[in-house]
This record gives structure tokens, sequence and C-alpha cells, in this order.
């Protein structure tokens, strides 16, 4: 008896077994484009696209297939539509050279996009000059590993490199983008990690994000991009052990959080940006075991702000702390290393016995007339700093550290 139930189950199995089959593409033989072979293929089949260059104006994946790449093949629109278009559960498309999708303003042509759609793994291709590159809509529990993305630096024609809308439990790890509008941007994308990449050299934000609740960044590096980091309109997030270094210019920010509550931003480097950290209308943000290192200004904490925490932070060769445009009320400093205290320890536990006010008499002036840098780091701007600080009278008497610590925190 069991030996005959045994037999029906290799029976029913048998069908799933023989529909699994691989398709070969390469240049000159029975099947020379993707399309092709995603016409003849059934849900479970693996394509495998030999060396070549095939041209691909929108092929569309619309079975549960594995589509591998193997040396690097290139699948190439030639500026008439989008490359490659996701529409099927269940994909893996991974190992292409991606590129010379159409640009247009009236819809948002990509190099791969994905629809609608669950489970699908992105990984290990190249994309070049496509108006967006990865491209994510409505979509759920996907995976971009991986892949690097070079736009055509252009902003006219240039869209974001991985671009997500209305998407949940992404995992986007791995990643290379660069010259593209947005290097990395969410809207409506929630409960997301975006871990390990490197977005540099994007013509306006390395990561920008919107109305994305409950995501995670984590040990990436957004570097030299043209207006830095935006976070606005969002809850709930943790961003940890990122790099944060070379935003400089007017007006541009390491990071921007715009209309934020409840966040975590701990353990980040943020080096050599005009601004560190800018902050408007937020809430209950822990910033905390941060590195504020030779930046224009480590921290603009707007006077909109409200229950924020500033803990276990080292600020060390910034040419401003702090500053704000108010009185900031209901804002908390404590045990912060500040290069610039000049306190004492008397009883050597490593925490100063007289409070740091870190916004300095000249920062305000600043804030009020951006002119006044000119007379930066003269005597009398010292003399009038240090006169403010043992008598507030201009800056913000509730903004102090009452625990500065005498040596930098160690990571």
């Amino acid at each position: 008896m069991r030996a005959l139930s045994l037999k029906i189950c290799l029976l029913l199995l048998m069908p799933a077994i023989v529909r699994a089959r691989t398709i070969n593409v390469a240049p000159h033989t029975a099947v020379a484009s993707l399309k092709q072979a995603v016409g003849q293929a059934r849900n479970g089949d693996t394509i495998i696209v030999g060396q070549g260059t095939y041209i691909s104006a929108n092929t569309i994946i619309d079975k549960a297939l594995t589509v591998l790449g193997r040396n690097r093949p290139v699948l190439d629109a030639r500026y008439q539509d989008e490359v490659v278009t996701i529409t099927s559960n269940n994909v893996t498309f991974d190992g292409f050279v991606v590129r010379n999708s159409k640009t247009g303003s009236m819809r948002d042509f990509a190099g791969i996009r994905l629809s609608k759609v669950q489970n699908v793994t992105v990984s290990n291709n190249t994309l070049l000059n496509n108006f967006f590159g990865i491209y994510l809509s409505d979509c759920d529990y996907i995976r971009v590993l991986n892949n690097h993305l070079s736009g055509s630096n252009d902003l006219e024609n240039s869209g974001n490199g991985i671009h997500l809308w209305k998407c949940k439990y992404v995992l986007i790890s791995g990643n290379y983008v660069t010259r593209h509008r947005d290097g990395i941007y969410f809207e409506f994308a929630k409960k997301s990690t975006i871990e390990n990449n490197l977005s540099e050299k994007n013509i306006r934000y390395g990561l920008h994000f919107m109305f994305s609740d409950d995501d995670t960044y984590i040990r990436n590096t957004f570097r030299n991009n043209g207006s830095g980091v935006a976070v606005m309109y969002t809850r709930r997030i943790k961003m940890l052990h990122n790099t944060f270094t070379r935003n400089w210019g007017g007006s541009i920010y390491g990071l921007l959080l715009k209309e934020i509550s409840d966040a975590q931003i701990e353990g980040n480097q943020f080096t050599r940006n005009t601004t560190a950290i800018y902050m408007e209308n937020t809430e209950r943000i822990t910033v905390t075991k941060n590195d504020f290192n030779a930046n224009g200004w480590a921290i603009r904490v707007l006077a909109s702000c409200y229950d924020d925490h500033f803990t276990n932070n080292n600020f060390e060769g910034n040419s401003f702390d702090a500053t704000t445009n108010g009185s900031l009320k209901e804002n908390y400093f404590s045990n912060n290393y500040w290069d610039k205290y000049e306190g004492y320890d008397l009883n050597k536990d490593g925490i100063g016995d007289v409070p740091y006010r870190p916004i300095s008499l000249y920062a305000q002036v600043i804030e009020q007339n951006p002119q006044s840098v000119m007379l930066m780091r003269s005597f009398i701007v010292n003399l009038m700093d240090k006169v403010e600080r043992a008598v507030p009278s201009v800056t913000p008497e509730t903004v102090k550290d009452d625990k500065p610590m005498m040596k930098p925190w160690k990571r």
C-alpha cells in the first residue's frame, strides 16, 4: 500500500518536473532574442541569454521565469522604448547590460520596469544611459541587488536611478548609482530596507523619499550629490551607520529632514558637508552616536522642531556646531563631545562641570545675515562669542548640553 502511494505521488509530480525547461538564446540561432524566448517559455522555465547585443524595445516578461545573462549580454532599446518590463510574479532577472531606453516628459521610460508584481529579484545588472534605471510600481517583496546604474548626467534627460512608487517590503542592497537625477527615490514605499549602496555624483539627491513610513537605511554611502539626501513627510524611519560626505554648495545638505516624526538617526558619519543635518518641522527625532566632522554647519534645527534629542554625538572640526532661527524650545542635548568646549572636569568623571552652549552668537548673526561670514575667525567675533556664552542674551538660553563629554566617544 505504501509503495502504491509513493508511485502515485511521483506520477503527480512528474508533470511539474517535465514542465521546467532551459531555453538558450544566442545571436544567429533559432532563438535569437529574449522576446522570442519568453514567447516560447512556460512558467517555471529558465532562459539563458548568451554573449552578444540584442535589440530589446520593451521586452515584456509576463511569465514566472528565471532569466540569466551569461558573459554580460547587452539588451539595447536604441532609444525607442523601455528595455525590459516585468509583469509576472516569481521572476529572477540577472546578469545583463541594459541600455539606451527612450526618454520623455510624458512617460517615465525605464531600463527595467516592474509593475504590480511580487517576489521578483533584479540582480547583477549594469544599466547604462537609461531615462529611469530600475522602476518599481505597486510592487511587494522585491529584491534589487548588486546592480550598477549610470545615467546620462543631463537633468532634462535623466530620471531616477532606482525609483519606487507605492511599494512594500522591498530590499535595495549592494547597488551603485550615479549620474541620475535622484540616485534612489521612494514615494509611498513602506516597510523596506536600503542597505550597503553607494549613491554618488547624482544631479539632485543621492536619496530622496517622501510619504514612506517604517523604512530602514543602513550602511549606505551618499557622496558628492547635488543636494545631498532629503527625507520628507515620513514617520518611523531608521537611518543607521550611513556615510554622508562631500555634499557642498549653497542650500545643500548631507541630510535634510522635513516633516519627520519618530525617527532614529544613529551611528552615521557626516563629513565635509555644507550642512550635515537640516531639520524642519520634526518631532521626536533621536540623533545619537553620530560623528560630525569638518562640516560647515553640523546641525541646523529650526524653531518648528519639537522634542528632538541629541545624545552621545561627536562634534569635531565644524565651523558651527549648531544653529537655529528661533528660540528652539523642548529640544534636548546631552552627553555629546564638543571640540570647542573649554570647560573643566574637577572630579575627573569624564563629564564637563559646566554646561556647553553649542549655538554661538556668530552663528545666529550668519543665520540672519549670511554676508557676515566674511568675518569668520576674526578676533572680534571670537570675543563676542565668548562673552555670549558666559552671559547669554541673543542665543537660545535653553539650548545647552548639561553633560558635555571631555573626550570623543569611541565607536
